[in-house]
């Protein structure tokens, strides 16, 4: 064919075979097998490829698709050759061309198999690299196990060298002594042993140890006789192989020493040995667990040798959550310790003064002991006086203001039977009641003294009440028979209302007329006290462990604290431990009621007790301890009582509703703080509860501290921080707290007698009350004209109907019969004067203050308000 298009280009197809990269890629792989071994071993990663080629004119041009088969290992994979061209036509003809669409189809086919070729590349690069660092990984850990194997096994044969070398040298230690006894006995036995023959097998060598000359090789040839190998020339000791390395401060003070096993390797190590022994269950302890009324969880796992986190896991279990520090009540301690098998002992605190009083006296060794008389009766009627009488003395002339404030205790020698009488002076005022009770108690005869001219009065009948409460016998002595206006007849009626009947009347009461100021029929008193005795059989064993009561408590600045105490039961000696109230001591000394120091005060005899931490409270009763550390015991647990109980009081907590109603009621009213200091508990004791009784829903007394002895600094200093008064009854403030005081502004009253102590306080709280307020009328005026006078403003024109008008008084204006107005009159004239008031019937002008609204036929009331002190 000729050629139309000589200037375009033709398509040659090149001689040389067009082929395809084989699809395989080829790799090695280390594979590692146990005991450190490895191998590589090759690893061929096969992919597939499409590749379209020529298609008959009949078919579609898609390119069919040619997979490549894998070829053998270690051989390159050939794919299919494209097949040649046809030769040329020398005769003109043109070979088929490949058309656009091949074209571009076999060019997206290899730019496609390209793309796929360099992406496997990438992966097969970073699978290679992350392959070697895992092997690289693994390498190192391999490495690491090896080298802490090798350190492992190094210890260990160090420690059994260490080991081996305390076992050699222990053997040489314990040996040295059979060695020095064996010496004389050794030559023979190495001859014996010489001497006989050993049988060994061709070629084993054995070792033969001598105590004495260390080890010796004994070799056998193949067939020769035994011969032992020479014995080292010399004794000495090998010297110690010198420790190589660097000399260091702990090298060279550690250079003798051998590395043994440490206790934490040692105690690992047994416990690995013994570690199925801790897995068996223990034995449970069972315990008697003693619970008190309230114990904290420590304490009761302590005692219960439990942990404390089972106790409070059993807590939880029953919806109570606690710290270990908390404390639970007897019942829920008893649950638990029930709950882990514990037995249960439970006591009160209260028992720790289990046996301390009124234990049952078996001993038939009992002697009769001396009557406690107590004298009471009303205050003024001589009780004092009489006792002054028996015991030849004058202790009222000592008294303040001659009433007794001080329960006292005497003894009386009777002058006609030898015997001695106890007698107890109660004072008669009004306040002290609880010193009467006190005294009634610990009394065997009540001497009601009653004044011939005075009569039965309130005090009599208080202390006819605390006879009977008692349950003691009464002796009536009618005193000042003496007096002109003596009715000794007047008293014996009046006790008949109050139950007592007289044997002059027919009663089985004695009474005994007597006069302390001529001594008369004293004698009597005492014959007939002594015959009441006689017929109670007092009797009591003396040789016993004392106890008492305390009559009395005083803080005495040279002494410290005493305590007037009446021994009941016993016998109290200087040197014993006594208990009284929530105080303790050492008794130091005994002063008996004359002023005499004795060693031991027998029954029924008073004595003042030195000796105390503290006073104790009047009231209080002594016992006699064995050791001190159950009087700690017994005061701890009365001191808790106190502050608990004195804890209640102030909170009021524990009261019923009522109390919670009237304290809100009660809320608002004003207090009166004081600071109270007497010289002995009974006064103090009087005070405190006259003062309570003072209060009122609106004013009351509040004692912020109450004590016994002198006023002291820090009382001034309590009374400065909450702005109270401070008063002394019968004591004085030393010389710094006064200092203190007159430089704060604190006042100190000082009292020696309760009446006007008493008075003082009272008016005082009065000062406190608010005052009350009284109208008081002065007349009606009628308004008859309203003027209005320039820069006065209104003034009323009125008439005064009854009564009279003030200036400056208050008025009322009231129009039909309305209070319109209330306020103060500021002008009131008579013509043109300013008069001060207007009578009834006369005319004036009146002005109210800032008010103008007045009115023809107004009444203008007119009063006066008197403000009027209060008192309680």
């Amino acid at each position: 064919m000729v050629d139309k298009t000589p200037g375009e280009k033709k398509l040659s197809v090149p001689a040389k075979t067009l082929t395809l990269k084989p699809r395989v890629e080829t790799g090695t792989v280390k594979q590692s097998f146990s005991h450190g071994r490895t191998k590589q071993v090759v690893v061929e990663k096969r992919g597939k490829r499409r590749v379209g080629g020529d298609a008959p004119a009949s078919e579609t041009h898609a390119p069919e698709p040619v997979v490549a088969k894998a070829a053998p290992a270690k051989a390159p994979l050939a794919r299919p050759a494209v097949p040649p061209p046809p030769p040329r036509n020398n005769s003109g003809v043109v070979l088929r061309t490949l058309t656009e669409d091949e074209r571009s189809a076999r060019a997206s086919a290899l730019a496609d198999a390209k793309l796929r070729d360099d992406e496997e590349r990438r992966l097969a690069e970073e699978e290679a690299k992350r392959r070697n660092s895992k092997e690289g990984i693994e390498q190192a850990e391999r490495e690491a196990a090896e080298a802490r194997r090798k350190a492992e096994e190094e210890r260990h044969r160090q420690d059994e060298e260490a080991k081996r070398k305390a076992e050699l040298e222990a053997k040489k230690r314990f040996g040295e002594a059979e060695a020095r006894t064996a010496t004389t006995t050794a030559p023979a036995a190495r001859a014996a042993t010489a001497a006989v023959p050993v049988t060994r097998a061709p070629g084993i060598a054995a070792d033969i140890s001598d105590e004495d000359e260390g080890p010796r090789q004994v070799r056998r040839g193949p067939g020769g006789a035994v011969r032992p190998a020479a014995a080292p020339k010399t004794t000495a000791k090998p010297a110690p192989q010198k420790q190589r390395g660097r000399l260091t401060l702990v090298t060279a003070l550690n250079a003798d020493d051998v590395r043994e096993r440490s206790i934490a390797s040692f105690r690992r190590r047994t416990q690995r040995l013994k570690g199925h022994a801790s897995n068996e269950p223990k034995e449970k302890l069972v315990r008697e667990v003693v619970i008190p009324e309230a114990i904290n969880i420590q304490e009761l796992a302590n005692r219960m040798s439990e942990r404390a986190v089972d106790v409070i896991r059993l807590l939880m279990k029953q919806g109570a959550m606690h710290k270990i520090t908390d404390v639970i009540d007897a019942d829920t301690a008893q649950l638990i310790a029930e709950e882990l098998g514990h037995t249960v002992k439970r006591v009160a605190a209260a028992d720790v003064e289990e046996g301390l009083f009124d234990t049952v006296d078996d001993s038939t060794d009992t002697g009769p002991r001396s009557p406690v008389v107590t004298v009471m009766g009303h205050v003024d009627h001589g009780k004092t006086s009489l006792l002054d009488a028996l015991r030849h003395a004058n202790v009222v002339s000592g008294e303040a203001g001659g009433i007794t404030q001080h329960i006292g205790a005497y003894q009386v020698t009777s002058p006609e039977s030898g015997k001695k009488i106890t007698f107890i002076d109660t004072p008669g005022h009004a306040a002290f009641t609880a010193m009467r009770a006190r005294g009634a108690k610990v009394t065997d005869i009540v001497v009601l003294v009653v004044a011939a001219d005075d009569g039965v009065m309130p005090q009599t009948v208080e202390a006819i009440h605390h006879a009977k409460a008692a349950k003691v016998p009464m002796i009536v002595a009618i005193n000042k028979i003496d007096k002109p206006d003596a009715r000794p007849e007047r008293v014996r009626t009046e006790l008949l209302q109050h139950e007592v009947q007289v044997e002059s009347l027919g009663g089985d009461v004695v009474d005994v007329e007597v006069s302390a100021k001529n001594n008369t029929n004293l004698d009597k008193l005492l014959e007939m006290i002594a015959l009441q005795a006689d017929l109670l059989e007092l009797k009591t064993n003396a040789e016993r462990p004392a106890e008492g009561t305390v009559i009395e408590a005083k803080l005495d600045r040279g002494r410290g604290p005493v305590a007037t105490v009446l021994v009941q039961r016993g016998t109290l000696r200087v040197g014993d431990i006594v208990v009284a109230g929530a105080e303790m001591g050492r008794v130091r000394a005994l002063i008996s009621d004359q002023g005499d120091t004795v060693e031991e005060a027998g029954p029924s005899v008073p004595v003042e007790v030195l000796g105390f931490n503290g006073p104790p409270e009047a009231g209080d009763r002594l016992a006699v301890v064995e050791n001190e550390a159950r009087a700690r015991q017994i005061t701890s647990y009365r001191a808790h009582q106190k502050r608990e109980n004195a804890a209640a009081s102030i909170s009021g907590m524990r009261g019923s509703l009522e109390q919670m109603m009237s304290q809100l009621k009660t809320s608002g009213r004003k207090e009166f703080p004081l600071i109270v200091k007497a010289d002995v508990q009974g006064s103090l004791e009087a005070i405190l509860g006259s003062l309570e009784k003072l209060g009122t829903d609106e004013v009351a007394a509040r004692i912020l501290h109450a004590g016994v002895g002198g006023i002291s600094e820090s009382d001034v200093t309590l009374a400065e921080g909450f702005n109270a008064a401070i008063i002394g009854f019968s004591v004085r403030a030393n010389k710094e707290a006064a200092a203190a005081a007159k430089r704060n502004g604190i006042e100190i009253r000082y009292y020696n007698i309760i009446y006007d102590l008493v008075d003082d306080v009272k008016k005082a709280m009065s000062g406190l009350l608010a005052p009350t307020l009284r109208e008081t009328m002065l007349g009606n005026a009628q308004i008859l004209e309203v003027f209005n006078i320039s820069k006065v403003g209104k003034v009323a024109g009125c008439r005064v109907t009854d009564g009279t008008v003030e200036r400056g008084a208050n008025v009322r204006l009231i129009r039909d019969n309305v209070v319109v107005h209330e306020g103060k009159l500021s002008t009131l004239k008579r013509f043109k004067d300013e008069v001060k008031e207007v009578q009834s019937g006369q005319e004036c002008g009146m002005a109210f203050e800032n008010y103008g609204d007045m009115r023809v036929g107004d009444v203008i009331e007119c009063y006066r308000v008197e403000t009027i002190q209060r008192s309680l």
